[in-house]
């Protein structure tokens, strides 16, 4: 029989990246008190400290202008 994988929130992931980014433990304590992989804290700790700098700064996605105004247009010319 196998073993399920565990599925984490990211609530939790976010914890224990901030908790490793501390450092008041090592990586294999708060692995082991978590019951996760030390190499799973080093990922989620890398990815969320990749991913903060977005927070601040404007993430808003490039959007084509004709690409908007385009299904306008069409309408327009349908109903004249």
């Amino acid at each position: 029989m196998t073993a399920k994988r565990k599925r984490h929130k990211p609530e939790f992931k976010a914890q224990i990246a901030l908790e490793a980014y501390k450092a008041d433990k090592t990586i294999n304590q708060l692995a082991s008190e978590h019951d996760v992989a030390g190499v799973q804290v080093s990922q989620w700790s890398d990815s969320y400290f990749k991913g903060v700098p977005g927070i601040f700064g404007r993430t808003r996605p490039e959007v084509d202008p004709d690409t908007l105004t385009a299904p306008l247009y069409q309408e327009i010319r349908a109903k004249t």
